[in-house]
């Protein structure tokens, strides 16, 4: 019954979001910023999204695939977290495949969680509540990272004319989540303010204070990690924030390897994808009802699920 609701919920969720926006990118954004960004965006359905990594099935990976990858420098194995999108529960059911993974190494895990915590779903305060009490769990190393949709929630909670974007963007699910409903007419910008306001009492500290602590990017080794991805051809340290939490088609149609091999959420993919230059980790949670990590341990990757992990093959 459960799982019923969870796929009715997800269909709904589906057919009132969008995906996120294709950004014109601010250059002089900084790569250390934390605050709202002027962003200059559109939105795109589903269908309109240029993607040729889901046309090509020979890279996809299924839960149980082990490859071969660059290795890692440190003995702890990582694993990276595409878009949880608002599903609480499959990021839990997450969480403890990965614990039970785990358990054979010795040394403590990193979890890299890659951004688009909130939006779309129905459970983004119980998202962020999870996040914040795993950062504080000593039994993992964590790295959280912004994504597109942080951005926008944080820009809304100083900007209430982006409401209708916001919205439309995946906002009227977070709202709800925080027991906020949205106005009738979501187009209606006047109405945003008072809606603006009533968020702004109503979240909790704790909440603003992890969103505007995400880092947009993060390095181990060989390994580059963020939301989005990169800009062809410019060393990952020169990446501006909106490349790294907003670029699609540009990023996932180069052919050239970059100084850094690129994880990477943001764009759903049927299952997790992988070439010579990058791997994408984002199964449309929300819609799918299935989450994925991607495991980096030694030199090998495997993908785990909220319902599978893998296992090395005798």
């Amino acid at each position: 019954m459960a799982y019923l609701f969870d796929k009715i919920a997800g269909f709904f969720a589906a057919l009132f979001a969008f995906l996120p926006f294709v950004s014109s990118r601010n250059s002089d954004t900084s790569s250390d910023s934390t605050g709202p960004a002027r962003t200059i965006a559109k939105f795109q359905r589903l269908s309109d999204v240029n993607r040729e990594d889901t046309a090509s099935r020979a890279h996809h990976h299924f839960e149980g695939s082990i490859i071969h990858a660059p290795e890692l420098p440190i003995d702890a194995p990582v694993y990276a977290i595409g878009d949880v999108h608002g599903r609480a529960d499959l990021l839990n059911a997450l969480i403890d495949v990965i614990v039970d993974d785990c358990k054979a190494s010795g040394e403590r895990p990193h979890l890299v969680f890659l951004g688009d915590y909130i939006d779309r779903g129905f459970q983004s305060r119980d998202v962020i509540s999870t996040l914040i009490e795993l950062g504080r769990d000593d039994t993992f190393e964590t790295v959280f990272l912004k994504g597109n949709h942080e951005q926008a929630m944080l820009r809304f909670l100083h900007d209430h004319k982006i409401g209708p974007d916001w919205a439309n963007f995946g906002g009227r699910e977070t709202l709800i989540s925080y027991g906020i409903s949205p106005p009738k007419s979501v187009n209606a910008v006047d109405e945003w303010q008072e809606i603006q306001q009533e968020l702004v009492k109503t979240i909790p500290p704790q909440h603003v204070e992890f969103l505007e602590k995400l880092a947009v990017s993060h390095k181990i080794g060989p390994y580059g990690f963020v939301h989005a991805g990169v800009k062809p051809g410019v060393p990952y340290e020169q990446q501006t924030d909106e490349d790294r939490m907003w670029i699609r088609d540009e990023f996932l149609n180069a052919k050239d390897k970059e100084d850094l091999f690129i994880v990477h959420g943001h764009t759903p993919v049927n299952a997790p994808y992988s070439d010579h230059r990058r791997v994408n980790v984002d199964t449309g949670a929300y819609f799918t009802g299935r989450l994925t990590a991607v495991k980096i341990e030694g030199d090998k990757m495997s993908f785990l699920t909220n319902q599978f992990q893998a296992q090395e093959a005798s």
